[in-house]
Protein backbone atom coordinates (compact mmCIF):
# COMPACT_ATOMS: atom_id res chain seq x y z
CA UNK A 1 0.00 0.00 0.00
CA UNK A 2 1.60 3.43 -1.11
CA UNK A 3 1.02 6.99 0.63
CA UNK A 4 0.77 7.28 4.55
CA UNK A 5 -1.03 5.08 6.23
CA UNK A 6 -4.04 6.80 8.33
CA UNK A 7 -4.41 5.52 11.76
CA UNK A 8 -7.92 4.18 12.79
CA UNK A 9 -9.96 5.84 14.96
CA UNK A 10 -10.58 3.60 18.19
CA UNK A 11 -13.56 3.65 20.64
CA UNK A 12 -13.12 2.48 24.36
CA UNK A 13 -16.79 0.99 25.32
CA UNK A 14 -16.41 0.27 29.26
CA UNK A 15 -13.33 2.30 30.61
CA UNK A 16 -12.72 0.00 33.35
CA UNK A 17 -9.17 -1.32 33.73
CA UNK A 18 -8.89 -3.14 31.04
CA UNK A 19 -10.21 -0.22 28.57
CA UNK A 20 -8.28 2.35 30.66
CA UNK A 21 -4.75 0.63 30.39
CA UNK A 22 -5.21 -0.50 26.62
CA UNK A 23 -6.77 3.01 25.82
CA UNK A 24 -3.94 4.99 27.58
CA UNK A 25 -1.69 2.92 26.08
CA UNK A 26 -2.67 3.22 22.38
CA UNK A 27 -3.37 6.94 22.98
CA UNK A 28 0.47 7.46 24.04
CA UNK A 29 1.07 5.43 21.08
CA UNK A 30 -0.19 8.61 18.92
CA UNK A 31 -3.80 6.65 18.41
CA UNK A 32 -7.08 8.69 18.03
CA UNK A 33 -8.62 6.95 20.98
CA UNK A 34 -11.80 7.72 22.52
CA UNK A 35 -13.00 6.39 25.55
CA UNK A 36 -17.10 5.78 26.59
CA UNK A 37 -17.47 6.51 30.20
CA UNK A 38 -20.88 5.92 32.38
CA UNK A 39 -20.45 6.28 36.13
CA UNK A 40 -16.69 8.05 35.64
CA UNK A 41 -17.01 10.78 33.01
CA UNK A 42 -16.90 13.36 35.27
CA UNK A 43 -13.77 12.41 36.89
CA UNK A 44 -11.98 11.11 34.26
CA UNK A 45 -13.22 13.93 31.66
CA UNK A 46 -11.67 16.31 34.94
CA UNK A 47 -8.60 14.72 35.92
CA UNK A 48 -7.67 12.34 33.25
CA UNK A 49 -6.31 8.45 33.34
CA UNK A 50 -3.92 7.42 35.15
CA UNK A 51 -1.63 4.60 35.48
CA UNK A 52 0.84 3.10 38.03
CA UNK A 53 2.72 0.60 35.75
CA UNK A 54 5.53 -2.05 37.07
CA UNK A 55 6.12 -2.22 33.80
CA UNK A 56 5.71 0.97 31.99
CA UNK A 57 5.89 3.25 34.96
CA UNK A 58 3.42 6.02 35.63
CA UNK A 59 1.73 7.37 33.05
CA UNK A 60 -1.09 9.91 32.89
CA UNK A 61 -3.40 10.80 29.85
CA UNK A 62 -4.42 14.01 30.16
CA UNK A 63 -6.88 15.13 28.42
CA UNK A 64 -8.74 12.50 27.83
CA UNK A 65 -11.34 12.31 24.35
CA UNK A 66 -14.41 11.65 27.11
CA UNK A 67 -17.64 10.84 26.80
CA UNK A 68 -20.78 9.96 28.94
CA UNK A 69 -22.68 9.22 25.72
CA UNK A 70 -21.81 7.10 22.27
CA UNK A 71 -24.18 9.97 20.19
CA UNK A 72 -21.34 12.02 20.81
CA UNK A 73 -18.47 9.74 19.49
CA UNK A 74 -16.82 9.87 16.28
CA UNK A 75 -17.15 6.89 14.23
CA UNK A 76 -15.04 4.28 15.20
CA UNK A 77 -13.04 2.24 12.61
CA UNK A 78 -12.04 -0.06 15.68
CA UNK A 79 -14.19 -0.87 18.90
CA UNK A 80 -12.57 -2.29 21.86
CA UNK A 81 -15.08 -3.80 24.33
CA UNK A 82 -13.68 -4.17 27.92
CA UNK A 83 -17.12 -3.26 29.82
CA UNK A 84 -18.33 -6.71 32.10
CA UNK A 85 -19.88 -9.44 29.53
CA UNK A 86 -22.78 -9.47 32.63
CA UNK A 87 -23.72 -6.11 30.32
CA UNK A 88 -23.37 -7.01 27.20
CA UNK A 89 -26.75 -6.76 25.55
CA UNK A 90 -27.27 -2.98 27.45
CA UNK A 91 -23.85 -2.28 25.15
CA UNK A 92 -25.37 -3.11 21.75
CA UNK A 93 -26.92 -0.13 21.05
CA UNK A 94 -23.68 2.34 22.10
CA UNK A 95 -21.68 -0.06 19.62
CA UNK A 96 -24.10 0.27 16.74
CA UNK A 97 -23.78 4.26 17.43
CA UNK A 98 -19.96 4.66 17.90
CA UNK A 99 -18.85 2.24 14.84
CA UNK A 100 -17.70 3.35 11.44
CA UNK A 101 -19.39 1.55 8.25
CA UNK A 102 -17.53 -1.95 8.44
CA UNK A 103 -15.91 -1.09 12.18
CA UNK A 104 -14.10 -3.92 13.88
CA UNK A 105 -15.61 -4.53 17.23
CA UNK A 106 -13.05 -6.10 19.30
CA UNK A 107 -14.46 -8.36 22.57
CA UNK A 108 -11.99 -7.73 25.20
CA UNK A 109 -13.74 -10.32 27.64
CA UNK A 110 -13.75 -13.51 29.68
CA UNK A 111 -15.61 -16.32 29.24
CA UNK A 112 -16.88 -18.63 26.65
CA UNK A 113 -19.13 -17.52 23.70
CA UNK A 114 -19.07 -13.64 24.86
CA UNK A 115 -19.08 -12.98 21.03
CA UNK A 116 -22.23 -15.03 20.21
CA UNK A 117 -24.34 -13.21 22.43
CA UNK A 118 -23.18 -10.05 21.12
CA UNK A 119 -23.33 -11.11 17.74
CA UNK A 120 -26.94 -11.64 17.45
CA UNK A 121 -27.66 -7.97 18.30
CA UNK A 122 -25.32 -6.06 15.56
CA UNK A 123 -25.56 -5.77 12.02
CA UNK A 124 -24.19 -8.12 9.70
CA UNK A 125 -21.36 -5.05 8.60
CA UNK A 126 -19.72 -5.23 11.55
CA UNK A 127 -16.82 -7.59 12.28
CA UNK A 128 -17.08 -9.15 15.30
CA UNK A 129 -13.63 -10.45 17.04
CA UNK A 130 -12.20 -11.49 20.36
CA UNK A 131 -9.49 -10.86 22.52
CA UNK A 132 -7.75 -12.45 25.02
CA UNK A 133 -5.97 -10.13 27.80
CA UNK A 134 -2.84 -11.81 30.13
CA UNK A 135 -2.70 -8.83 32.31
CA UNK A 136 -2.67 -8.36 35.82
CA UNK A 137 -4.57 -5.11 36.36
CA UNK A 138 -7.31 -3.14 38.34
CA UNK A 139 -8.62 0.34 39.23
CA UNK A 140 -7.94 1.20 42.58
CA UNK A 141 -10.20 4.40 41.75
CA UNK A 142 -12.07 6.74 39.38
CA UNK A 143 -9.64 6.97 36.02
CA UNK A 144 -7.06 5.65 38.23
CA UNK A 145 -5.49 1.96 36.95
CA UNK A 146 -2.52 -0.20 38.84
CA UNK A 147 -0.61 -2.73 36.72
CA UNK A 148 1.09 -5.36 38.18
CA UNK A 149 2.36 -7.16 35.32
CA UNK A 150 2.07 -9.44 32.14
CA UNK A 151 -0.51 -7.58 29.16
CA UNK A 152 -0.24 -9.35 26.06
CA UNK A 153 -3.83 -9.41 23.93
CA UNK A 154 -4.29 -12.26 21.60
CA UNK A 155 -6.45 -11.29 18.89
CA UNK A 156 -8.93 -13.89 16.92
CA UNK A 157 -11.43 -13.31 14.29
CA UNK A 158 -15.00 -14.26 15.59
CA UNK A 159 -17.56 -13.83 12.62
CA UNK A 160 -18.52 -10.74 10.17
CA UNK A 161 -18.94 -9.78 6.42
CA UNK A 162 -14.58 -11.06 5.77
CA UNK A 163 -15.82 -14.09 3.71
CA UNK A 164 -12.13 -15.55 3.44
CA UNK A 165 -9.61 -16.96 5.98
CA UNK A 166 -7.35 -14.60 4.29
CA UNK A 167 -9.12 -11.21 4.82
CA UNK A 168 -10.25 -12.58 7.77
CA UNK A 169 -6.65 -13.03 9.09
CA UNK A 170 -5.67 -9.88 7.59
CA UNK A 171 -8.08 -8.09 10.11
CA UNK A 172 -6.95 -9.93 12.98
CA UNK A 173 -3.44 -8.49 12.40
CA UNK A 174 -4.25 -5.24 11.32
CA UNK A 175 -5.48 -5.32 15.26
CA UNK A 176 -2.86 -7.33 16.52
CA UNK A 177 -0.70 -4.51 14.87
CA UNK A 178 -2.50 -1.74 17.07
CA UNK A 179 -1.47 -3.02 20.44
CA UNK A 180 2.55 -3.91 18.97
CA UNK A 181 2.54 -0.13 17.74
CA UNK A 182 1.70 0.77 21.27
CA UNK A 183 4.35 -1.70 23.14
CA UNK A 184 1.94 -4.82 24.36
CA UNK A 185 2.69 -8.14 23.11
CA UNK A 186 -0.02 -9.30 20.45
CA UNK A 187 -0.29 -12.96 18.69
CA UNK A 188 -2.59 -13.82 16.56
CA UNK A 189 -5.47 -16.76 17.37
CA UNK A 190 -6.32 -19.23 14.59
CA UNK A 191 -9.17 -20.66 16.46
CA UNK A 192 -10.46 -18.06 19.12
CA UNK A 193 -13.22 -20.42 20.28
CA UNK A 194 -10.34 -23.17 21.59
CA UNK A 195 -8.08 -20.25 22.96
CA UNK A 196 -11.27 -18.75 24.94
CA UNK A 197 -11.11 -22.83 26.20
CA UNK A 198 -7.55 -21.94 27.00
CA UNK A 199 -7.77 -19.44 29.07
CA UNK A 200 -10.69 -20.76 31.20
CA UNK A 201 -8.08 -23.09 32.32
CA UNK A 202 -6.91 -19.84 34.59
CA UNK A 203 -9.87 -18.32 35.17
CA UNK A 204 -12.34 -20.90 36.23
CA UNK A 205 -10.19 -22.01 38.74
CA UNK A 206 -8.75 -18.53 40.20
CA UNK A 207 -11.39 -16.40 39.58
CA UNK A 208 -14.09 -18.20 41.51
CA UNK A 209 -11.80 -19.72 44.53
CA UNK A 210 -10.81 -16.21 45.13
CA UNK A 211 -14.43 -15.12 45.79
CA UNK A 212 -15.19 -18.43 47.60
CA UNK A 213 -12.26 -18.43 49.47
CA UNK A 214 -11.73 -14.88 50.16
CA UNK A 215 -8.09 -15.19 49.18
CA UNK A 216 -5.73 -13.63 46.13
CA UNK A 217 -3.10 -16.10 44.03
CA UNK A 218 -0.10 -15.90 47.06
CA UNK A 219 -1.65 -17.15 49.49
CA UNK A 220 -3.95 -19.84 47.12
CA UNK A 221 -0.32 -20.95 45.91
CA UNK A 222 1.20 -21.08 49.28
CA UNK A 223 -1.42 -23.70 50.61
CA UNK A 224 -1.36 -27.02 49.88
CA UNK A 225 -4.76 -28.29 49.82
CA UNK A 226 -5.96 -24.86 47.53
CA UNK A 227 -3.06 -25.98 45.34
CA UNK A 228 -4.35 -29.02 44.78
CA UNK A 229 -7.61 -27.36 44.02
CA UNK A 230 -6.46 -25.53 41.91
CA UNK A 231 -4.55 -28.51 40.25
CA UNK A 232 -7.98 -30.28 39.79
CA UNK A 233 -9.75 -27.71 38.84
CA UNK A 234 -7.30 -26.91 35.70
CA UNK A 235 -7.60 -30.92 35.42
CA UNK A 236 -11.12 -30.38 34.85
CA UNK A 237 -11.28 -27.35 32.05
CA UNK A 238 -8.61 -29.50 29.87
CA UNK A 239 -11.12 -32.56 29.54
CA UNK A 240 -13.74 -30.43 28.96
CA UNK A 241 -11.63 -28.42 26.40
CA UNK A 242 -10.86 -32.02 25.12
CA UNK A 243 -14.51 -33.13 25.07
CA UNK A 244 -15.53 -30.10 23.11
CA UNK A 245 -12.83 -31.15 20.10
CA UNK A 246 -10.04 -28.01 21.64
CA UNK A 247 -6.83 -29.28 21.85
CA UNK A 248 -4.87 -27.80 24.97
CA UNK A 249 -1.14 -28.31 24.61
CA UNK A 250 0.26 -30.91 26.83
CA UNK A 251 1.63 -28.83 29.99
CA UNK A 252 -0.39 -25.88 29.33
CA UNK A 253 -2.06 -26.17 32.91
CA UNK A 254 1.28 -26.83 34.40
CA UNK A 255 2.55 -23.78 32.87
CA UNK A 256 -0.12 -21.55 33.69
CA UNK A 257 0.22 -23.05 37.69
CA UNK A 258 4.25 -22.34 37.27
CA UNK A 259 3.26 -18.55 35.41
CA UNK A 260 0.90 -17.93 38.38
CA UNK A 261 3.77 -18.94 41.53
CA UNK A 262 5.57 -16.27 39.67
CA UNK A 263 3.08 -13.29 39.11
CA UNK A 264 2.84 -10.71 42.09
CA UNK A 265 0.28 -11.37 44.76
CA UNK A 266 -2.87 -10.69 42.61
CA UNK A 267 -6.68 -10.67 43.35
CA UNK A 268 -8.72 -11.58 40.30
CA UNK A 269 -11.47 -9.08 38.81
CA UNK A 270 -13.97 -11.36 39.92
CA UNK A 271 -13.03 -10.83 43.29
CA UNK A 272 -12.99 -7.08 42.95
CA UNK A 273 -17.25 -7.54 41.11
CA UNK A 274 -17.60 -9.19 44.55
CA UNK A 275 -15.90 -6.82 46.46
CA UNK A 276 -17.89 -3.88 44.71
CA UNK A 277 -21.34 -5.46 45.10
CA UNK A 278 -21.26 -6.20 41.24
CA UNK A 279 -22.89 -9.27 39.33
CA UNK A 280 -19.96 -11.91 39.07
CA UNK A 281 -19.63 -13.08 35.20
CA UNK A 282 -20.73 -16.66 36.49
CA UNK A 283 -23.10 -16.90 32.83
CA UNK A 284 -19.66 -16.57 30.68
CA UNK A 285 -16.98 -18.07 32.78
CA UNK A 286 -18.68 -21.15 34.22
CA UNK A 287 -22.51 -21.74 33.29
CA UNK A 288 -21.16 -21.74 29.31
CA UNK A 289 -18.05 -24.24 29.67
CA UNK A 290 -20.40 -26.19 31.96
CA UNK A 291 -23.48 -26.57 29.23
CA UNK A 292 -21.07 -27.15 26.25
CA UNK A 293 -19.28 -29.72 27.98
CA UNK A 294 -22.39 -31.34 28.95
CA UNK A 295 -23.92 -31.29 25.31
CA UNK A 296 -20.07 -33.26 24.67
CA UNK A 297 -21.12 -35.57 27.23
CA UNK A 298 -18.44 -34.28 29.75
CA UNK A 299 -19.58 -33.95 33.57
CA UNK A 300 -17.14 -31.47 35.59
CA UNK A 301 -18.05 -31.89 39.10
CA UNK A 302 -16.06 -29.69 40.62
CA UNK A 303 -16.32 -27.28 38.19
CA UNK A 304 -20.19 -27.51 38.77
CA UNK A 305 -19.66 -27.32 43.10
CA UNK A 306 -17.65 -24.27 42.31
CA UNK A 307 -20.40 -22.93 39.82
CA UNK A 308 -23.10 -23.56 42.36
CA UNK A 309 -21.23 -22.12 45.48
CA UNK A 310 -20.44 -18.85 43.71
CA UNK A 311 -24.11 -18.67 42.23
CA UNK A 312 -25.08 -18.73 45.91
CA UNK A 313 -22.66 -16.02 46.63
CA UNK A 314 -23.31 -13.88 44.15
CA UNK A 315 -27.19 -13.79 45.02
CA UNK A 316 -26.84 -12.97 48.25
CA UNK A 317 -23.79 -9.93 47.70
CA UNK A 318 -26.12 -8.58 45.24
Amino acid sequence: MMGAVTKPTIGIIGTGAIGGFYGLMLARAGFDVHFLLRSEFSAVAEHGLQLDSAVHGALTLNPVQAYSTAEDMPPCDWLLVSAKTTSNADLAPAIVQAAAPNAKVLLLQNGLEVEDSLRALLPDSLHVLGGLCYICVHRDGPGVITHQALGAVNVGYHSGPAADEQTRMAIVEEGARLFRTAGIDSQVMANLHQARWQKLVWNIPYNGLSVLLGASTAPLMADADSRELIKALMAEVVQGALACGHDVPAGYADHLFTVTEKMPDYWPSMYHDFLHKRPLELEAIYARPLAAAKAAGCELPRIEALYRSLSFIDRRNT
